[in-house]
């Protein structure tokens, strides 16, 4: 249904009939005139503008020719209350005359743009209100048509076509980029637009084609279009889905990548070069320079080298096929050596001097540890004199801190042998009913160990063995000799056979016992003992030295003594009496 009002030039001389006011809406005033805005296809509504008169007769519409000549089209009459519609084929069907004289006109056309007049007739008097018609045609969505596949930079070429169809009255299309108006620039933005009417419908379509030159910033750049258009309530706009191009650009910048991505790169590793160009599309092969190779190796855009080595570390470098960029980066391949001397199984004597090494190379300082049977140990192992403790697995191990996964290590199996070795010890138990004899044995494999006894006595307990520590360890026996008895201990391993017997008193004969020996913290406390001892004896053995020393100076000069009695008494009888108490004394 169309809109009409009176327009806002007019608003101050409003002209009313009968109480009633008519104002056109969304429409503007042509000549001072009432203007109804209708939509394209609704029907035209157009009251009469003018107050019924008193006797009126009859009221007509008419609309004008250009050449101002009137066209009637509908008729009623006020007395005989009918309706008549002229013979206009434009019209034909489409009119209808309320009894107030509003006309109606269905599915309205752009060819009802016309002034449209109201005549209502009296006896006396004649009364005509023209009326605007005005009509409008929402045009259809914008759209890119013929788009081109790619854009090339530095060159003009054809974007696309922005067209919207069926509009009326005629509109204007604008070409965007990114939200911004495309201002026309020679050779750069070229715009044409072209406005076509369809001479049956009197609807326009709009194309608007766009010439660009692009450039590298235009990659995922969005392209729009939007139709500016006139509706019954003013302008309006309506945009495109934007569309975006695949923009070619040439290759300004070769970049060399190493992969994976690591500060270290070790031995072994495999190490992948890539090379990328940042032209659009990018280039699919390259020439890789890899040291040691005077000729560049034709590629993708990857290179890959399996378990490095050492001599991989230099510069290598990538280029374009036709050499014109290149770009270069340098590869260090960390390196770890370690050298244990002697390793492996080292079977040695006891007592025996081992120099052990372990020489490290390496590609940065590495921190290098001893491990003995999976224990850290505080120092390096050095081995002047070889002991049954110091056998066992031993481990140098190295690392570089800085590279992730760099580690070296070699073992040494160290066996030391010693031929079996025994001391016995004994000692009465406190009930004075036993006694208890010990074979400390040392050796290496383990001697297996054998009791012999000689004599008559009870054995209480069995053979029992401590633990074989260190190439140590101790057998006992108990007993309970009813006499001399002679307790035999054997040991043997695969280098030889060592025998030792002890004799044993009857248990009721005191003997001295032996004192076991003493290990660990009771060491200290046993040497302070022997050497106690020891200076007891020393000093006895001293003051025994000086009375034998004393006496035979008395003895000597008793002899002389006596030599000079002989001579000067010349009794032969008193010498040999003299003698003899000399020798009485010295018995």
């Amino acid at each position: 249904m169309a809109e009409w009002e009176l327009p806002a030039a007019l608003s101050s001389n409003k002209r009313v009939w009968g109480g009633a006011m008519f104002a056109s809406r969304g429409g503007e005033a042509a000549l001072g005139l009432y203007t109804v805005n209708a939509i394209y296809g609704d029907t035209i509504t157009m009251p009469c503008p003018l107050e019924v008169p008193d006797g009126l007769m009859f009221g007509k519409w008419k609309y004008e020719m250009p050449n101002g000549s009137p066209v009637f089209i509908a008729f009623r009459s006020s007395t005989k209350k009918n309706v008549q519609y002229d013979d206009v084929p434009d019209y034909k069907d489409r009119l209808s005359l309320s009894e107030n004289y509003t006309l109606s006109i269905k599915n309205a056309r752009i060819s009802d743009e016309k002034r449209f007049v109201c005549m209502l007739v009296t006896e006396d008097d004649v009364s005509e209100e023209p009326t605007i018609v005005k009509v409008f045609k929402q045009p259809s969505q914008p759209e890119i048509l013929h788009q081109a596949n790619l854009l090339e930079t530095e060159k003009l070429q054809m974007l696309g076509e922005c067209v919207s169809r069926d509009s009326y009255p005629e509109g204007n299309v604008t070409w965007f980029k990114n939200g911004r108006v495309l201002q026309p620039l020679d050779d750069v933005v070229v715009i044409n637009l072209q406005k076509i009417v369809d001479r049956t419908t009197g609807l326009f379509t709009m194309t608007s084609s766009l010439q660009y030159m692009p450039t590298k910033e235009d990659v995922n750049a969005k392209f729009s279009c939007i139709v500016t258009y006139y509706g019954p309530s003013g302008q309006k706009t309506m945009q495109s889905e934007p569309v975006v191009f695949d923009v070619h650009y040439p290759t300004e910048k070769v970049t060399i990548q190493v992969l994976p991505q690591s500060s270290t790169i070790k031995e072994g590793d495999n190490i992948t070069l890539k090379c990328s160009g940042n032209g659009n599309p990018p280039p699919q092969e390259f020439l890789f320079y890899i040291p040691g190779e005077t000729e560049g190796i034709r590629s993708s855009d990857t290179y890959v080298m399996t378990d490095v080595r050492r001599n991989a570390t230099g510069e290598y470098k990538c280029s374009l096929t036709d050499k014109s960029m290149m770009d270069s980066t340098t590869i260090t391949v960390h390196y770890l050596d370690l050298q244990l001397t002697p390793s492996g199984e080292v079977t040695k004597q006891i007592g025996e001097a081992l120099p052990v090494s372990c020489t490290i190379s390496s590609s940065r300082n590495a921190t290098v540890f001893w491990i003995k049977d999976n224990t850290r140990m505080q120092t390096s192992p050095s081995f002047s004199s070889l002991q049954y403790q110091d056998a066992g697995n031993y481990v140098c191990e190295t690392t570089l801190q800085e590279v992730e996964g760099l580690r070296k290590r070699q073992t040494l199996k160290l066996i030391v042998e010693g031929k079996p070795q025994i001391k016995m010890t004994k000692k009465t138990n406190t009930n004075k009913m036993s006694k208890t004899i010990i074979c400390h044995v040392e050796g290496f494999p383990k001697p297996a160990v054998q009791w012999t006894v000689t004599g008559s006595g009870s054995i209480l307990n069995k053979t029992e063995e401590t633990k074989y520590v260190n190439g140590k360890f101790s057998s006992k026996i108990v007993i309970a000799p009813e006499e001399n008895v002679t307790l035999t201990c054997i040991a043997e391993n695969e280098l030889e056979r060592t025998v030792t017997s002890m004799n044993v008193s009857a248990i009721n004969i005191p003997e001295y016992d032996e004192p076991e020996d003493r290990t660990d913290d009771n060491s200290e406390k046993v040497n302070d003992q022997a050497k106690l001892i020891v200076g007891i004896v020393v000093g006895l053995l001293l003051v025994a030295l000086i009375a034998g020393v004393v006496y035979w100076l008395y003895v000597k000069k008793s002899k002389t003594a006596s030599k000079h009695v002989d001579k000067d008494l010349g009794n032969i009888e008193e010498n040999k009496k003299l003698e003899e108490n000399n020798h009485k004394s010295e018995t």
